[in-house]
């Protein structure tokens, strides 16, 4: 016989009663199978009234549920002692968080995120403990987002956890985190963290508006609460910073954005977000400004070259051999002699299995994958050119276009611009440099049309503000960054380059 189907408007419609009995006997029909439903029945005090605690096997602390709740109910009420539920509430119960329940929708939700309930015979209302000691991951360096001289501390998929790695950070009652339950099978926690008096309220507010619509059966990370909320779907470029780094969270929020932290997640998200945002890293800042500037200039002359690399070498090479200097034409021309595929369909040819190689490497265990993707990259081109599939120079210019793509430091952002570069390759065989320079203003009137949250993804750059561009451009020292970007409701000093005991709101009440 097929098992009832309970719906959570259902459940809600349905009170608690007074009476423990029937109370366990409709528990018993929803949780009808479930091995690790566990319900215990008990006496409060000696010969009192009739209880039960109810709660998941694997989702609670035995240890606190034994001393703090069982202990306590069946051995620390006094004789004669009236017994209620705010009694057992506020004298006997020693959990730290306690909150009420009155429906069966609100006693199975605090089941299944891992607290306890507590029935009483007589009570029409329950009690819904904290006693949630499910195993978790410890903290480790982040993986996707390495560094040489910053902390090494990572989010974790404890959303609890990630919280107090940002609150370590911001010691300011300020901080606040809002929770928000999305999902109507997961029911999934997600949190809006922001910096009261510096974010902006409408964008939080379109935040926790875009949130709130949200209405599906599962959330299992933070993707599919971005594909949500993002204002544009159907591009290719991020519109929200992902990331598993604390610090880069913590700069984000004293720059007035807000932080979307999703349970079972070890990753946060940023908005609003811009691109050149995403080719910076929490490592320029843990350099001095000339060194962290010339390696952001380094990023960027990568990040460009690892799109139009290879479709540089067709154009030039198909279309206008007389830029090339004759002795590099001549070897060139050596190099290519025998190759029976034109150098289009030789790149096409590369690019594909470059990353072909770079996919299996990511998929395969780690230390196989590292050794697939480095023989196999070494391999597979001593084989092509000896085969003579393709020209020596091919190879170094597909390869050199590869590590220049490993530069860029967001891989959301990395695998657009690995993407991108088939259509330009094709639009630079047919049309050459002009069809290179084609493909590049395409891309460029698509990122300039492109807004997360209002703000436009090419700011500061286009429209144009130079008092941003200190950290942009180049990486300035932290006493010339002096104001907060313009997403902050407090567009004003956050640095005083005249001492250290002035305050930026002296500074402020000074110059105006």
């Amino acid at each position: 016989m097929e098992k009832k189907v309970w719906e959570p408007w259902e459940l809600k419609q349905i009170p608690i009663s007074s009476s423990l009995e029937q109370n366990l006997a409709l528990v018993k029909r929803v949780v009808e199978g479930n091995a690790d439903f566990e319900m215990r029945e008990f006496a409060l005090g000696r010969g009192g009234k009739r209880a039960a605690i109810i709660f998941l096997a694997n989702m609670v602390e035995r240890s606190q549920l034994n001393r703090q709740i069982l202990e306590n109910l069946m051995f620390r009420i006094p004789k004669d002692q009236k017994v209620d539920l705010d009694f057992l509430r506020d004298r006997v119960i020693t959990v730290a968080e306690v909150c009420e329940v009155k429906d069966f929708w609100e006693v199975f939700s605090h089941v299944t995120e891992g607290c306890a309930v507590l029935l009483v015979d007589g009570e029409n209302r329950a009690l819904g403990l904290d006693v949630r000691g499910y195993e978790r991951r410890a903290i480790e360096e982040p993986v996707t987002e390495s560094t040489v001289r910053g902390p090494r501390d990572g989010f974790v998929e404890d959303i609890e956890e990630n919280i107090m790695l940002i609150r370590r950070r911001i010691r300011t009652p300020n901080l606040v985190m809002e929770r928000i339950t999305v999902g109507r099978l997961t029911r999934s926690v997600v949190v809006l963290g922001y910096i009261k008096g510096l974010v902006n309220p409408a964008l939080v507010e379109e935040v926790k508006k875009r949130i709130a619509q949200i209405d599906m059966d599962a959330v299992y990370g933070f993707r599919y609460v971005e594909e949500m909320i993002i204002d544009n779907p159907y591009t290719f470029f991020p519109q929200a910073i992902c990331t598993e780094r604390p610090d880069r969270v913590c700069g984000a929020l004293t720059e007035g954005r807000v932080v979307i932290l999703v349970d079972t997640s070890p990753f946060a998200l940023i908005v609003p977000a811009s691109l050149p945002m995403l080719l910076q890293t929490p490592e320029d800042y843990y350099h001095i400004s000339g060194i962290s500037t010339a390696i952001r200039w380094l990023r960027y002359l990568a990040f460009i070259f690892s799109v139009v690399g290879s479709p540089l070498y067709v154009a030039i090479s198909n279309y206008h051999p007389d830029m090339i200097p004759a002795r590099l034409l001549f070897s060139l021309a050596a190099a290519r002699e025998g190759v029976p595929v034109p150098a289009a369909l030789e790149a096409f040819m590369m690019e594909v299995a470059f990353e072909l190689l770079r996919e299996a490497g990511i998929r395969l265990p780690r230390q196989i994958g590292q050794a697939v993707s480095i023989v196999g990259a070494l391999i597979i081109g001593e084989a092509a050119v000896r085969a003579g599939l393709v020209s020596p120079l091919m190879v170094i210019v597909v390869a050199a276009t590869g590590i220049a793509s490993f530069t860029v430091p967001s891989y959301e952002l990395g695998v657009p611009m690995r993407l991108l570069r088939f259509p330009i390759l094709f639009l630079a065989a047919t049309l050459g440099l002009f069809g290179v320079v084609v493909g590049l203003l395409a891309i460029l009137i698509h990122l300039a049309g492109l807004r997360s949250f209002g703000l436009p993804y090419l700011s500061p750059l286009a429209p144009l503000k130079f008092g941003e561009l200190r950290d942009v451009l180049v990486r300035a020292p932290f006493w010339a960054m002096r104001t907060r970007p313009e997403t902050s409701k407090r567009n004003w000093f956050r640095v005083s380059p005249w001492g250290r005991s002035r305050r930026p709101e002296e500074e402020y009440r000074r110059r105006s």
